[in-house]
């Protein structure tokens, strides 16, 4: 699981920019390559621009329209289950 995030900042691009602050004061510039359900939540994948194969999975949450909020995913089943439904997501997109 990710440190915790300080703080977020999204730039309107043509792709979506999200940058993540930590709490140890590094940032990284990620890509939104989208949410998905699982159980009754939502998560959202970010892609770092810095050209490696990570993804980071964070909880998600609609407060308004252009507002959304990152959450950290608590427990460790929890990740774990939602890293498998990107994958099985992921690979679904792959076979089209």
């Amino acid at each position: 699981m990710a440190e915790d995030i300080k703080n977020v900042n999204v730039e309107e691009e043509e792709e979506d920019i999200i940058t993540l602050e930590f709490d140890d004061d590094t940032a990284v510039d990620c890509y939104v390559m989208g949410t998905f359900e699982l159980n009754d939540k939502e998560y959202i994948a970010l892609a770092p621009e810095d050209g490696t194969d990570d993804v980071y999975i964070y909880g998600y949450k609609q407060l308004a329209d252009d507002e959304f909020e990152i959450l950290e995913i608590e427990s460790e089943e929890e990740f774990d289950a939602a890293a498998a439904e990107f994958d099985a997501i992921m690979a679904e997109e792959d076979e089209n």
